[in-house]
């Protein structure tokens, strides 16, 4: 049914308020395609504010909205939500129709990024071209100051915001899932707007004055070089350079292209400014933001597919030099393609990626960041183009990506030297972390890749003063020293300009750089190799004593006669480190030293030499000793050493229960009902007797020391490291008492069944068999105790 026409916007509103609460998905789905279609821009302007919050949730987390990011295929909603929200769907066909009016829609700026907030609260220009000049300034003060979008940046900025606002998980719902429906509209919004295959399709309504309003141009001195720092919008940059904006059709959609890009990196990486992560160095400052590994998914996949955008550039257009380019020759799109990586991702997505590394936990949910990385710093992967096919440690790196590497030095050179400190602190023996270091060992394996960044920490260690020499865009004149080589001075010039800019931005101008392939990260290289090694064997260790036992595992193991659990039998066992997992955990770490020795071009007489040194040392009992300490007031301190040494199962604190016997935990091969009969039995004797066995064993003569036999505790004389708590428990465990738990053991249980059985088998009844029982268990006991002198001296 048609809305009716002479509705008022008041009470359209009203009523798809009412309706949200009453009416299906599918049913308020087919009215919003109705008045979306028949209502004019001005009245659907009073609904759209509300629409896009229903959809995506309120930027508090209050309202969840549509729950885009745990709504699944399975969910019956899917496809209607994916109709809707399609690029060529309803819901954008209204955001165009906005457009068209330039209606503007107010965002608090407590909700902008970080290092963004700081820069408008204190009065300064941000460097993201999307919020200069949409200040608005209420009468309120400063503190209640809003930024206005356009249509297309408000709803571009609520979608991007949903992936961080925090929300509760519906019940039955779980996070992370790369097939939800938010994760797919990122995917089908990055394929519509940035394609890697003609052009970006035009919006249903056109503007004559160029579909949107433009911020004022900067001065044309500003180098057009680096987004993020100093460069312009490239719709600015396009337009105000064209006499006629309507002549090149491609010209007015750039902008969406544009904006989605920026939208998308500002709220999802811009929350760590250089400064700002300088001052996280130190542990007493908290952390602005923490993003979760749903988060750092949908980085990877912006990631991936900035690269395939960017490496569909037309290969004349590849080729040709910037000073080259004509507005009239290369497309909008085209340039976008050619500067979109390093212009708009590289500076934002590396202290995004800086700070995952120093903060993630050191489990195996890390990698997320690790493959968002290792997609960054392997565009080659992402060209779209049929090779040959032939094995992955062979591919060769194109020589094409060299400049490439040397302008994102600081993303092979430094987070390597991060991820390294992590590898170090990391359980090694657990086979997903041994992926990692396996994964980023062959990633920079990969032929002609390392000799491309040990080039570039050369050319960035080139002295200075080729720099204070350079002429404008590095020409040498004859007089100078020009000859038929000035070409390649000045490419090698400009190449060293590029690196030397690229680390002094990343870093600041004060950054003391520490070299990849210099003496000290290679002093830290040989340190994994050793932790690599010592983990290969804990992984082989395990692998083996566990063999052992499963080989001893018999129909007797469920009456505990053997032992019940395998991963507890062994110290730093785990659930997943036992069988297929250790196979591959040896697997990983091997093929990872092999990989390391060919990076940093290691002897491998020096290697075999310090793995079999380890071997030796750990087979002399060097993992009978106790972990690195330092004695303190308090007692042991752990040294980070101690701490690499417990977590890589190498040595480890012998660990021993000092309560009361009597009430340890239930294990597996005891009765737990029996076990809590006979302990109610025995405290009732020993509340009733226990003044009786304390003058009995208190005895120095021969009856004293058999009661001492029968109710005291032998392993209780052992002397441990005890707490002042502990020591006053075991006090209380020494005093003489009766023990009836070893009774409900199933192993005590079967030995009693038997002899029983052997006792019917010669004709004896229970009770004879109970009488000859406690006589021979008398008989023992009284032997132990006359002999007990001599066993001790033995």
């Amino acid at each position: 049914m048609a809305a009716p026409t002479l509705q008022q916007p008041s009470f359209l509103l009203a009523n798809l308020k009412a309706d949200s609460t009453t009416k299906p998905l599918l049913q308020r789905c087919q009215d919003l395609v109705k008045i979306i279609e028949e209502y004019p821009a001005k009245e659907l302007h009073l609904i759209f504010p509300w629409l896009v919050e229903s959809v995506f949730g309120s930027l508090d987390g209050v309202i969840a909205g549509w729950n885009l990011r745990f709504l699944h295929s399975r969910s019956n909603e899917y496809n209607i939500v994916m109709d809707f929200l399609n690029p060529s769907g309803p819901m954008m066909k209204l955001v165009y129709k906005l457009q068209a009016e330039e209606y503007k829609y107010e965002i608090p700026v407590n909700y902008l990024p970080g290092p963004v907030k700081a820069c408008i609260q204190e009065g300064v220009l941000p460097d993201c071209p999307l919020f200069h000049n949409k200040l608005q300034f209420p009468l309120s003060g400063l503190l209640t100051l809003n930024i206005a979008f356009n249509p297309f940046e408000f709803f571009m900025f609520n979608f991007a915001y949903c992936l961080i606002t925090p929300k509760n998980y519906p019940p039955g719902q779980h996070g992370s899932s790369t097939d939800s429906a938010y994760f797919v509209l990122v995917d089908t919004y990055l394929k519509y707007f940035l394609p890697t295959e003609g052009s970006v399709p035009p919006s249903p309504f056109s503007d004559s004055r160029g579909s949107v309003s433009a911020p004022s141009p900067r001065s044309s001195s500003v180098s057009f070089a680096g987004y993020g720092v100093h460069s312009p919008s490239l719709l600015k940059h396009h337009i105000f350079h064209q006499p006629s904006v309507n002549a090149d059709p491609a010209a007015q959609e750039i902008w969406r292209s544009e904006t989605l890009l920026q939208m998308f990196v500002e709220i999802w990486l811009h929350h760590y400014s250089l400064e700002m992560y300088q001052k996280l160095q130190s542990p007493q400052v908290k952390e602005p933001f923490s993003p979760t590994e749903e988060h750092v998914l949908v980085v990877r996949l912006l990631v991936k597919h900035l690269h395939a955008f960017s490496n569909s550039l037309k290969p004349e257009q590849l080729s040709s030099s910037p000073s080259a380019h004509s507005h009239t020759h290369t497309s909008p799109l085209e340039e976008f393609k050619r500067v979109v990586v390093q212009r708009f991702v590289q500076q934002k997505l590396y202290l995004f990626l800086q700070h995952c590394f120093g903060h993630w936990p050191l489990d195996a949910s890390f990698r997320a960041v690790l493959e968002t990385w290792l997609s960054y710093i392997q565009p080659w992967r992402y060209t779209g183009e049929k090779t040959n096919p032939q094995p992955e440690q062979n591919r060769t790196v194109p020589e094409k990506w060299e400049s490439f590497v040397h302008e994102n030095l600081l993303m092979y050179t430094k987070l390597f030297q991060v991820f390294l400190n992590r590898a170090v602190r990391t359980d090694l023996v657990n086979a997903k972390n041994a992926l990692m270091v396996f994964r980023v060992a062959k990633v920079f394996a990969q032929p002609n890749l390392a000799e491309m960044v040990q080039k570039g920490e050369q050319l960035f260690l080139e002295p200075e003063h080729v720099l204070h020499h350079r002429q404008p865009r590095g020409y040498l004149t004859p007089g100078q020293g020009g000859s038929y080589l000035s070409s390649r001075q000045r490419v090698v010039t400009d190449t060293v300009f590029k690196v030397k800019s690229h680390v002094y931005a990343l870093e600041g101008q004060d950054c003391q750089y520490k070299q990849m392939f210099g003496t000290e990260l290679r002093g830290a290289v040989m340190k994994l190799i050793q932790i690599i090694a010592q983990a290969r064997q804990t992984a082989k260790r395990i692998s083996d004593h566990s063999s052992e036992v499963a080989a001893n595992q018999s129909f007797l193991s469920w009456f505990g006669l053997s032992s019940s659990d395998l991963n507890t039998t062994f110290p730093g066992a785990e659930p997943e480190e036992s069988g297929e997992c250790l196979k591959k955990t040896h697997e990983f770490l091997d093929r990872a030293l092999e990989n390391l020795c060919q990076i940093f071009k290691l002897n491998q007489g020096q290697l075999t030499q310090l793995i079999s040194n380890l071997g030796s040392s750990e087979d002399d009992g060097n993992n009978k000793q106790l972990p690195d300490c330092i004695q303190s007031e308090n007692g042991l301190i752990l040294t980070d050493l101690g701490r690499m040494q417990i977590i890589n199962g190498l040595r480890r604190f012998d660990i021993h229960y000092q309560g009361d016997p009597e009430l340890q935990p239930i294990r597996s091969y005891e009765s737990a009902l029996l076990v809590r009969l006979f302990y109610r039995i025995s405290a009732l004797i020993n509340d009733r007797f226990g003044g009786h066995m304390n003058a009995l064993c208190s005895r120095p003569d021969f009856l004293g020391r058999l009661g001492r036999h029968y109710l005291t505790n032998p392993d209780c004389t052992t002397k441990l490291w005890q707490s002042p708590t502990s020591r006053q428990m075991l006090e209380r465990s020494r005093r003489p008492r009766l023990s009836l738990r070893p009774l409900a053991s199933y192993r005590t249980i079967l030995l009693l069944l038997l002899f029983y059985m052997f006792g019917a088998l010669l004709s004896l009844g229970p009770i004879s068999s109970t009488v000859l029982l406690l006589v021979g268990g008398f008989l023992y006991g009284l032997l132990m105790t006359l002999f007990a002198d001599k066993l001790k001296t033995h």
